[in-house]
């Protein structure tokens, strides 16, 4: 487990959620989602909780500019740079201590990656999966995942990306959309662009150069079944025959039943799965932080793929009893079949 106390810093303000600004009708304002309790409380569970005793903690480190300049245009990472707080998009706030966050987030995920641990897990955040060569968007500001891809790429490796938050991950696909010697696989819920910031759509369709960009769309109300199904039936097939040095993997835990940002149903027993088939999957892998909002199940959630990624099973869920309603899966996969068949022949 990779960490530093910088990533702490960044402070997103409250206000009614995504909607900037004080909202006078409201007693008591929302914090941010995004918030430091959020990584503290994950940092929690696993330092307590009964898969302490497996787990090693390093620090990590500030990234330099000249890193940055890997994924992101000088002129954006300037913008990241602002003395008071300001809204780069309508619920992706910077203020004064979100550049010291920044790097150390992105230091920390390449400490992970220098590390040459064959697991290594990056717990930082401002999350980046959403942060785009020349924009922030949906709570990023710099890609944590596409900077460890690209640095590896550089050093000669193949590299893959596999992303399991709730939400599209644009910004990778942006950043890797037309290079074909990265695959990137997003699983998400299907939400559609969200604006200027997110004019990418997640579809099956966006497919990328030589069609190494893979989109699996899930209706809403997607659980452990449909996400399991999606990793064995199209993710995991296309990754085999990609056949990856390194796996580096956007780990979000905002698909969770209970997450105020998400409308999928997974449960923590569907996260220690997730954990068990990448450690299956046999590759040198190094995750990133994403999202997670609802901080005590998706720090349960957390402790349960760390508990599948080293082969355990220790924690029992008290939580989870929303029913998996994977009724449209067979739909979504078999779109998602259409879209990507012709460049990745294993999933048909």
């Amino acid at each position: 487990m990779f960490w530093h106390d910088d990533c702490l810093e960044h402070d997103a303000g409250a206000g009614l959620w995504e909607i900037p600004g004080s909202w006078p009708w409201l007693d008591v304002l929302e914090p941010h989602p995004e918030n430091a309790a959020r990584l503290r409380t994950f940092r929690h569970a696993l330092r307590h909780g009964p898969v302490a005793p497996h787990l090693t903690w390093r620090e990590g480190r500030h990234a330099v500019l000249d890193e940055l300049l890997r994924v992101h245009s000088a002129s954006y990472l300037s913008t990241l740079r602002v003395s008071s707080r300001v809204a780069l998009e309508v619920n992706t706030v910077a203020g004064p201590s979100t550049w010291r966050s920044v790097l150390a987030a992105a230091g920390t995920a390449l400490a992970a990656l220098e590390s040459g641990a064959p697991l290594a897990y990056a717990l930082v955040r401002p999350p980046g999966h959403h942060a785009q060569p020349t924009m922030a968007d949906g709570y990023c500001f710099v890609n944590n995942a596409a900077l460890v891809a690209e640095t590896a790429r550089r050093s000669g490796l193949r590299v893959a990306v596999l992303d399991w938050d709730v939400h599209h991950g644009n910004g990778t696909q942006e950043v890797f959309f037309a290079e074909p010697d990265v695959l990137t696989v997003s699983v998400h819920m299907r939400h559609g662009s969200w604006g200027p910031n997110h004019p990418q759509t997640g579809a099956p369709s966006e497919v990328g150069a030589a069609g190494v960009n893979v989109n699996i769309e899930l209706s809403l109300g997607a659980g452990d079944t449909a996400y399991l199904r999606a990793l064995d039936e199209i993710a995991f097939p296309v990754l085999r025959e990609f056949a990856p040095d390194l796996l580096v993997c956007a780990s979000g835990f905002d698909g969770s039943a209970f997450d105020p940002n998400g409308r999928h149903n997974l449960t923590a027993a569907g996260y220690r799965e997730i954990g068990r088939r990448v450690a299956a999957f046999g590759t040198r892998v190094v995750l990133t932080q994403e999202g997670g909002y609802l901080r005590g199940y998706s720090a349960l959630c957390l402790h349960a793929l760390v508990e599948g990624l080293l082969g355990l099973s220790l924690l029992t869920d008290p939580l989870a009893y929303v029913p998996d309603d994977s009724q449209l899966v067979d739909r979504d996969l078999d779109l998602v079949r259409a879209a990507v068949g012709p460049h990745w022949p294993g999933v048909l």
